[in-house]
């Protein structure tokens, strides 16, 4: 049977219309700070539902609560019901677009579209249908004009704040999902994109979807596209219901909307009690007078009139038809709704987020590019400073200084990808939370795509600072050197890969990575030999399990063994490598250079692992902490 685009668009759209509603929802923080107070309210599908109040309200929190967000230390009590039905949202089921735009700067509007579509649409699509859904999606959300623009980043002038927003939002409906959440999506625009990307909500709601998102201060035109308002103050809930109907609440409390005032503003004004201490400090200082006619907020706090308004919602018409509309939710018992994440096999997502990361890194001239450059800069100068080394009684130190420079600089400037590295986790997080795929198939490709350029950047440097320097001559040990060389450069990426899932900021992330090898270059047995070093902890085991000291271990062999040098006197005769290596550095020359170099290569396996493990620890934190969640509400509501 074949399936055109529109059976695959239609099969997309056949999931469950999505009808939320949240009773008596109790976010605390610890055991005595609450920051939702049994809040009540619903989202049906064809809606576009707004959450406004002042910052510190809970708009967020209950954002987060009703996505399955909600940080470890919070507990939730309560109910969620997704069609009549105990809600099982996680980070990995519902499309949810964050504040921050976490995008890859170097791809265009359609290549970061399109292989989002690659990652989480089915394999057996073709892919004609796949461009015509991204095609589709992009025309949807107003991208046509970007379309083939760059993201833009700190070398890349991209597109437009606005246009950022919009594709994020457009990642999230390239599966057409039936629930959307947003958190502030107009944050930071002006007024105009402000209103078409509220629009463009409103229309995608239109389309049977139930788009709940959070708003930071509307406008007048962007506040008359709401459907469903839920108004809230430190918390608690001011008002729930239609947006329209929402000033004739207020006028009837006694806080009538003035003519020609946004009511957005109005509703803020009259539920904000920062502004109290503002008016109090002011008032003492005889610097302004705040009292107008008519405000009626002349003769009592905001905070008073928070308590009224509150008090006037819970005994007003709006409440008692919002508790009957979620008891109608909850005897619903609509279909079970399938709000799975990616659909793609494990091998394509591999597939496709390898080629993405390889892009990146070409594009990206940061990433590899600009440390190839310095990286031949300095093979150059180490080339020149120990050039033609020979085999005279003091190139035996020089010999050994040069491969522990190599060893010990050339891998730490590593380093200096780690703002990169920050970018792609800060994008893995965005999408991991989404589902669009899992850890292993990020550490794969990051792993795969990264190793055309570490070889090309490993054999430019090798090559220059080995010939020039004359180290021992023949192809295995010129092989050697690069193989040994690129072990190191693997493990401190994978290093700093590990410390880029933790340390997310660029700053302290760089202190850590050098901080750590520093102490590893310490137990590396150049500064002190082996034998001289402390026992405990510098002997055993930090030289052990620092990769510098292999490193250097099986370098000295590789350059000394089989060679013959002068001593000190012309009259003595040569030493050979084997004793320099026994005598002067305490090397064990018994024990092969390719147990150094394998264990170097076991070194690269074991920092991906540990990688993968630290994303899957952040990763299991998250179903751990909606467990915890399900298992609240199902005390709560037994």
């Amino acid at each position: 049977m074949i399936h055109t685009n529109d059976d695959m668009m239609m099969e997309m759209e056949s999931a469950a219309a999505c009808s939320l509603a949240w009773k008596d929802l109790t976010v605390k923080i610890g055991k005595t700070h609450t920051i939702l107070h049994q809040l009540s309210g619903y989202a049906e599908p064809g809606t576009f539902t707004a959450l406004i109040g002042p910052s510190g309200s809970g708009k967020s929190t209950l954002l987060d609560a009703l996505s399955g967000r909600l940080s470890p230390d919070a507990f939730l009590s309560g109910s969620i019901l997704l069609n009549g039905r105990k809600a099982n949202l996680s980070f990995r089921t519902i499309a949810y677009v964050t504040q921050d735009e976490s995008l890859l700067g170097t791809l265009t509007v359609r290549e970061t579209i399109a292989y989002s579509a690659r990652i989480r649409l089915p394999d057996g699509m073709p892919l004609s249908d796949k461009s015509e859904i991204v095609e589709s999606t992009i025309l949807e959300m107003g991208l046509q004009d970007c379309a083939d623009t760059v993201i833009g980043n700190w070398h890349l002038r991209g597109i437009s704040g606005g246009e950022r927003r919009r594709v994020s939002i457009a990642l999230e409906i390239l599966m057409r999902p039936k629930l959307l959440f947003l958190d502030e999506p107009t944050t930071g625009l002006d007024s105009a994109l402000a209103y078409f990307v509220t629009q463009t909500l409103r229309g995608l709601a239109k389309d049977q979807r139930t788009v709940i998102a959070s708003i930071h201060q509307p406008s007048s035109q962007v506040f008359e596209l709401f459907d469903k308002l839920c108004l809230l103050s430190r918390g608690r809930t001011v008002y729930f219901g239609q947006a329209s109907k929402a000033d004739q609440f207020f006028a009837g409390a006694g806080f009538p909307c003035p003519e020609f005032e946004n009511p957005a503003d109005h509703f803020i004004h009259c539920i904000n009690s920062d502004f109290d201490k503002v008016k109090a400090t002011l008032r003492g200082s005889m610097k302004l007078q705040f009292e107008t006619d008519g405000d009626p907020l002349e003769k009592i706090t905001v905070a008073e009139a928070t308590e009224i308004l509150v008090d006037s919602y819970r005994s007003s018409e709006y409440c008692y038809s919002a508790n009957k509309k979620i008891e109608e939710i909850s005897k619903l018992k609509g279909s079970v709704v399938d709000l799975k994440g990616s659909e793609a096999s494990f091998l394509r997502q591999a597939t496709a987020l390898t080629q993405r990361s390889f892009v990146n890194m070409w594009r990206d001239f940061g990433y590899y590019r600009l440390r190839l450059v310095i990286y031949i800069f300095v093979a150059v100068c180490v080339g020149s400073v120990y050039y033609d080394i020979g085999t005279g009684y003091t190139s035996i130190q020089a010999r050994g200084a040069c491969s522990s420079f190599v060893v010990a600089v050339v891998t730490m400037m590593c380093i200096g990808g780690y703002p990169s590295f920050v970018e792609d986790m800060k994008v893995f997080q965005r999408e991991r939370l989404n589902g669009h795929y899992g850890a292993a198939a990020f550490v794969v490709s990051n792993t795969l795509s990264a190793i055309p350029y570490l070889i090309v950047m490993n054999v430019m440097t090798a090559t220059i600072c080995y010939f020039m320097v004359g180290f021992h001559s023949g192809f295995w040990h010129y092989a050697y050197f690069i193989l040994i060389l690129y072990a190191c450069l693997s493990v401190v990426e994978s290093l700093m890969m590990a410390i880029a899932c933790v340390v997310p900021d660029y700053h302290l992330g760089i202190v850590v990575g050098a901080g750590i090898q520093g102490i590893f270059m310490l137990a590396a047995g150049f500064f002190r030999l082996p034998n001289d070093m402390p026992k405990p902890v510098w002997r055993y085991p930090l030289s052990y399990i620092s990769f510098h000291f292999w490193a250097i271990q099986g370098q000295y062999k590789n350059d000394l063994k089989g060679l013959m040098f002068d001593d000190i006197s012309p009259y003595l005769p040569k030493l050979s490598g084997e004793f320099i290596l026994e005598n002067t550095f305490q090397i064990d020359i018994h024990q092969s250079k390719w147990v150094d170099l394998s264990i170097i290569f076991s070194m690269i396996i074991v920092y991906r692992l540990i990688f993968f493990v630290m994303i899957k620890a952040n990763e299991d934190a998250i179903p751990w902490i909606r467990r915890y969640i399900a298992s609240n509400q199902k005390n709560a509501t037994s």
